[in-house]
């Protein structure tokens, strides 16, 4: 019995020294529990479009769930790449996210080369909205359909302007897709952002652009712009007036704008979760949900995980490659 106690003694002190080991190797990180100050979320356009009024949704949802300020950042320029590339070189430990749209996994075969991988470089939190795009023109303009659209811009081939928030965007690949799918000579002006295109748009510097629902739709309420067209499927509940591409003549035109939440390659699994978790709860508010119906944002389809919304991207990539490939296009 005493070499029994003895042998039990010794196994205990053993096991004691290397559960200290254990938490002594411990990452910094699990030291304090995530997130324990504020969080920064970078978005690559400026403010005011659609990508930038849903991270400021978000923002604000995030910092009542995880009880932290959360932070928006503009990083503007080269259709977002900058801010990607901003925060694909910071520390992966969940204080510097990337607010992701689909203009990232269209610029993979826009761009002959990039500072940053938007597959290796990040882990993939979650989906945090969906969007279609809607075809707007100045009022002043004699065009009240897509029709009477179409047929302007073959009167005036060249002459027509399409304004973007950038080369590469999905604002300006549905106007590129449009004109494959018309045969119409439409230029296309690209912005920095969705914001200053919007803005030029109600000026008159430029004549129409498909952007983001949310950053138009109060100039279209307001009647500052006219709304002739959605790229979605079915209409919408926000413009139920205005028909979709497809009604209009143009069959299965259907493009749709997301954006998601990524951080930091190599950013520990436990905080990727932490955050998707928060995400998650913040999508199922009544609060956000009022602000996304509002603002013309829909919510993901559930399950949104890191798997279901890396399956997505990869998905984006192949599909918009296809698109930049057929139609020649290069921004470097």
């Amino acid at each position: 019995m005493k070499t029994f106690g003895k042998r039990w003694t010794a196994a205990a002190v053993a096991l004691s020294g290397a559960l200290g080991a254990l938490v002594a190797a411990a990452p910094a990180w699990a030291a304090k529990p995530y997130p324990d100050r504020p969080i920064t979320l970078v978005v690559g356009y400026a403010a005011g479009g659609a990508t930038d009024i849903v991270a400021r949704l978000m923002a604000k949802s995030l910092a009542e769930e995880l009880g932290q300020t959360v932070v928006v950042e503009n990083k503007t320029g080269a259709n977002s790449n900058i801010g990607a590339e901003i925060v694909s070189r910071a520390a992966p430990d969940g204080y510097t996210l990337y607010v992701g749209s689909i203009a990232n996994t269209i610029n993979r075969t826009l761009y002959s080369q990039l500072n940053y991988d938007f597959v290796k470089g990040f882990e993939p939190v979650g989906l945090l909205a969906t969007i279609p795009n809607i075809l707007v023109v100045n009022p002043k303009l004699p065009i009240k359909t897509v029709q009477e659209y179409i047929a302007y811009a073959k009167q005036h081939p060249g002459k027509l302007t399409c304004a973007s928030s950038g080369s590469g965007s999905s604002i300006h690949l549905s106007c590129e897709l449009f004109k494959m799918k018309t045969g119409t000579d439409i230029l296309h002006v690209p912005y920095r952002g969705s914001g200053p295109a919007v803005a030029d748009l109600l000026g008159g510097q430029v004549d129409s652009m498909f952007d983001n629902l949310p950053s138009s739709l109060p100039h279209v309420q307001a009647n500052k712009l006219r709304a002739i067209g959605v790229t979605s499927p079915q209409r919408l509940p926000t413009t139920p007036d205005v028909p979709t591409l497809a009604e209009s003549g143009l069959p299965d035109f259907d493009v749709e704008s997301w954006f998601g939440l990524v951080a930091p390659a190599g950013t520990p699994r436990p905080v990727i979760d932490r955050l998707n978790q928060a995400l998650n709860k913040a999508l199922a508010s009544p609060a956000l949900q009022t602000s996304y119906k509002q603002g013309g944002f829909f919510a993901p389809q559930q399950p949104n995980t890191p798997a279901t919304f890396a399956k997505k991207i990869a998905s984006e990539i192949d599909k918009w490659g296809a698109v930049v490939k057929n139609a020649n296009l290069k921004a470097n």
